[in-house]
């Protein structure tokens, strides 16, 4: 498998926008970074929910005919890539059901760390699944007897999960939105102005994952929803609630690799933070070198931040074709490492005859990396030296990213740096620390969370399984 890692899902909802459909449309397209698998939209008219999903990227699976078909002023989106159940259509979100109290639909981001022991519970006393998702589990929790509404089942029902989750949550009539108290994954709440009646000026809302998705589909940021709150929009207007006293603790890989950098989550802008990030790399790892370059796209802004601090200039040492697929979906190991080269191709003119310092986001598995060196070999590269704008990735994510096991990660087989960097085949490598990672960010270092490179889970997990663990029932 190559250095990807899986963005695990990205949200967007909006409420009494006239052209919802289209609004949420456009927010999942800047969410396209989040999850590329599959996307869906479903939209109310205040009576009725319809829904469009299908397995693609958005412009895959939308028409502007099936934007037209989706009539109504509140609407829920979702982008999906998987981490709890398999890349099916039956697992592809918005979730829509009807319970006793209505029509209700649900789109996720992040993982629950107890949903098979609440799965458990409900098959022993007979409710049916119809996915294979960690996500299922909330609506089994909502449509319990004893909530006479889906506000009151939520306050209810979120403090039984654990783990990560930002959801968003569309009835008929309501949009409602909810974050885990750790407050792992972002969410964000935004205005939007649309003309009315007469010349007479509305009020919408929109929630979406990153500040890049309220501004493609032109609303501005009004915050963001807060760890172990409760978002309720409705004709009354937005009201919180809390079901759960804050815990913060940030996934500080959203900073490092997953967000946009025209993002603003956590309370800093994402271009910013990696700006500094490679700036602190430099300041940790200093190297003598000829010029700087970034692997594209996820490690340029690190890399520019590198090449400031050291004043070793920055250029573009490798040029990277979006063009093609994934690398870790191809089934045999020879295709995986064609397409790292067909994906991938040095600049001779930039790194022939030059010690390149190779800045990245992450080195989680080494074999894409590998094959990078290799080919700045080829184009003439002296010296290769790599630095990471984060610490070396040993230990497992339950909460939403898609490595689950030590053995996955180059850092967790090969123990040392040195190891590591003989594996590699490059001259140095030099990690961020875990200190100088949580140096560059503006809340207490306590509010992040840094599982993966520390070990220490804030929420520790009560089932642990695969990514197609719930497929097993």
């Amino acid at each position: 498998m190559d250095d990807s890692v899986g963005h695990h899902c990205g949200l967007a909802g909006t409420y009494n926008v006239p052209d919802a459909a289209a609004r949420c449309y456009m927010g999942l397209f800047a969410l396209q970074h989040r999850g590329q698998e599959s996307a869906g939209i479903a939209v109310s008219d205040g009576k009725q929910v319809r829904t469009r999903k299908a397995m693609g990227l958005v412009t895959e699976v939308f028409s502007k005919a099936d934007l037209d078909a989706l009539s109504g002023h509140i609407s829920i989106g979702h982008v999906r890539y998987s981490t709890t159940g398999s890349s099916r259509l039956a697992n592809v979100q918005p979730l829509t059901i009807d319970t006793a109290h209505g029509q209700i639909a649900v789109a996720h981001n992040g993982n629950l760390v107890n949903a098979r022991t609440l799965r458990d519970e409900f098959e022993a006393h007979g409710s049916i699944f119809q996915t294979s998702t960690d996500s299922e589990v909330i609506v089994h929790l909502l449509a319990q007897p004893e909530f006479r509404t889906y506000e009151e089942g939520l306050l209810g029902s979120l403090p039984r999960i654990l783990g990560a989750y930002s959801f968003i949550f569309m009835t008929p009539d309501k949009l409602m939105a909810a974050r885990d108290p750790q407050g792992f994954r972002p969410l964000v709440l935004g205005r939007i102005t649309v003309p009315g009646q007469l010349g007479s000026i509305g009020e919408g809302w929109m929630i979406a994952s990153e500040t890049c998705a309220l501004d493609q589909a032109g609303a501005v940021f009004e915050r963001e929803i807060e760890p172990g709150e409760l978002v309720v929009i409705d004709a009354e207007g937005l009201r919180s609630r809390r079901f759960a006293k804050p815990r913060p603790a940030h996934c500080m890989f959203e900073h490092v690799y997953f967000a946009r950098p025209d993002s603003r989550i956590f309370g800093d802008y994402v271009h910013e933070v990696r700006l500094r990030l490679g700036g602190r790399l430099a300041r940790e790892h200093p190297v003598q070198a000829d010029v700087v370059t970034g692997v594209p796209d996820s490690g340029n802004v690190a890399a520019q931040g590198f090449a400031r601090a050291s004043g070793i200039p920055f250029d573009f040492g490798f040029i990277r074709s979006h063009y093609v697929g994934r690398s870790f979906i191809k089934p045999e190991q020879m295709q995986r490492e064609q397409v790292v080269d067909m994906k991938f191709n040095a600049v001779r003119s930039v790194v022939d005859g030059k010690r390149v310092v190779v800045v990245d986001d992450s080195l989680v598995r080494g074999t894409t990396f590998r094959r990078q060196a290799k080919l700045l070999r080829e184009a003439g590269a002296t010296e290769i030296h790599l630095r990471i704008s984060c610490p070396p990735t040993r230990h497992a994510c339950y909460y939403g990213i898609d490595f689950l096991s030590r053995g996955e990660l180059i850092a967790g087989r090969l123990k040392t740096v040195e190891a590591i960097r003989e594996y590699l085949g490059i001259e140095s490598l030099g990690y961020l620390s875990v200190e100088g990672l949580l140096s560059v960010v503006s809340q207490p270092k306590a509010h992040y969370c840094t599982a993966c490179w520390a070990g220490e889970y804030p929420v520790p997990p009560v089932d642990v399984m695969d990514k197609l663990g719930m497929e097993k029932c």
